[in-house]
């Protein structure tokens, strides 16, 4: 006789549950004794806490001569200090779970933390101490100095930063310091010892106008009482307000060559100025930059890439350089990628006629409403991280914009329309007033890209 086999037993399909609105969080702000602004945002569940500091140090700041101290100063705040050598800071670092990151960029200095929660306090004091007291050994900044100028070689060795050089440099006067590499040369890294560094520190980083983001899940920690035993105990005199001068740029269509014989693939950086993200047309401007070229499915790609084949993929971009709240900042627009050498002036060409055909047609409903879905909908996914959130605070901080302007955004990109996007993205790229760096062979591609009549034509050396 066969024994009855029990049955299964099936438990109830779990449902999903009711989902609940997203919004980018509003900080809270408050302050120290000591001048330095604090913003905190508490995310339960995230145990790594994230901080970021934000120091008006400018590149403009740095003395005529000595560009890139202000990226030494940086390398060298986690290299030792009043209370430990750069190896015992490092080891402290680790002990705690810890990573600390510090790079200069022309609105200031950013210095970036991450620890977990449990860690917070101990991790608070070591940057502090990188902040209040750093040791700026003359061994050490001898060797950060080394290591900056066996970087640049492999830097104007690359294409795509070769290009980004010479764009800068044709766009901006060359008083200004934003035409020149935001590291350095050669010739004005070789200048940067300890003095120097230390000149700059002293002249720069204080409290004072310093602004901390702090995000991550701050259950059970006295946040106040931490910053005060840590960061509240630096000191030094009030900040004297930067002279921010506004920049000029010339977008002059034209061409500039830089040569690479032998070269396989031309190197394409198109580009321009226009506002930052102060500007109200910045909601629309960004939906349509994302059509015009976002995506491996917008309309740079599907021409040059999926229908011609001249490319792996070519992007256009908008990227802030400086921002102020006075309306004064800018930002590059560009459109960058690489093609194989025999068809630059073809694609070219092809992508030139992109820019008209948008201008003359614009932009499709079903483009806008992508576009729309994708940015708005994956915002959420973007700022899972403690990180993600504590930068993007920072980056609102740096660009002098209101605490709920991140959050406000999406909500402005999902009510822009087609034709205010196509108006946007048309006065971004307009065909008569880009500058294109090309990176390739002059001998192959120099007549083709004249015969484009989109602007004199102009080689230099790689």
């Amino acid at each position: 006789m066969t024994e009855a086999k029990p049955a299964i037993q099936l438990h109830p399909q779990p449902t999903g549950g009711e989902p609940t609105p997203w919004a980018f969080p509003r900080p809270e702000r408050s302050g120290l004794p000591n001048g330095i602004t604090v913003l905190r945002s508490h995310r339960p569940g995230q145990r790594l806490i994230a901080v970021e500091v934000n120091i008006t140090a400018p590149l403009a700041a740095e003395p005529q001569g000595q560009e890139g101290v202000a990226t030494i100063m940086a390398r060298a705040l986690n290299e030792g200090t009043d209370k430990h050598s750069a190896e015992e800071f490092a080891a402290e670092l680790e002990r705690y779970g810890a990573t600390l990151d510090a790079h200069a960029d022309h609105p200031g200095l950013r210095v970036s933390l991450e620890v977990p929660a449990s860690r917070l306090g101990k991790a608070l004091g070591l940057l502090a101490d990188a902040l209040r007291a750093p040791a700026f050994a003359e061994s050490e900044i001898e060797r950060l100095v080394r290591n900056r100028l066996d970087e640049i070689p492999h830097e104007l060795a690359n294409p795509a930063r070769r290009a980004a050089m010479a764009l800068y440099a044709s766009l901006f006067p060359a008083d200004a310091r934003i035409s020149r590499p935001r590291q350095g040369t050669a010739e004005t890294v070789a200048r940067i010892d300890a003095t120097s560094v230390r000149a700059f520190y002293e002249a720069h980083i204080r409290p004072s106008g310093t602004t901390v983001v702090v995000v991550g899940d701050l259950t059970g920690i006295d946040l106040d009482g931490e910053l005060g035993r840590t960061l509240g105990a630096w000191t030094g005199k009030a900040a004297e307000p930067f002279a921010w001068t506004p920049v000029t740029a010339d977008d002059t269509g034209r061409v500039i060559i830089v040569d690479r014989p032998g070269s396989v693939q031309t190197q394409l950086l198109i580009g321009r100025t226009g506002p930052d993200r102060h500007d109200p047309v910045h909601p629309a401007r960004r939906l349509g930059v994302y059509c015009l070229g976002g995506t491996i499915t917008s309309r740079l790609d599907r021409v040059l890439r999926e229908e011609k084949g001249y490319t792996y993929g070519i992007r256009a971009f908008s990227q802030v350089l400086l921002s102020r709240a006075d309306g004064t900042g800018l930002s590059l627009l560009g459109i960058r990628g690489s093609v194989a050498t025999e068809v630059t002036g073809p694609a070219l060409a092809d992508l030139w006629k992109v820019l008209r055909d948008l201008a003359d047609g614009g932009l499709t409903e079903e483009e806008r409403d992508s576009a729309a879905q994708y940015l708005v909908g994956v915002a959420p996914l973007s700022f899972e991280t403690a990180s993600a959130v504590a930068g993007t605070l920072a980056d609102q901080v740096e660009e002098e914009l209101p605490d709920d302007y991140q959050a406000t955004l999406y909500a402005r990109l999902a009510e822009t329309g087609a034709v205010e996007a196509t108006a946007a993205v048309v006065r971004a790229f307009p065909a008569d007033r880009l500058v294109t760096v090309l990176v390739g062979d002059a001998e192959q591609i120099a007549q083709p890209v004249r015969e484009l009549g989109i602007g004199e034509v102009t080689v230099l050396d790689g």
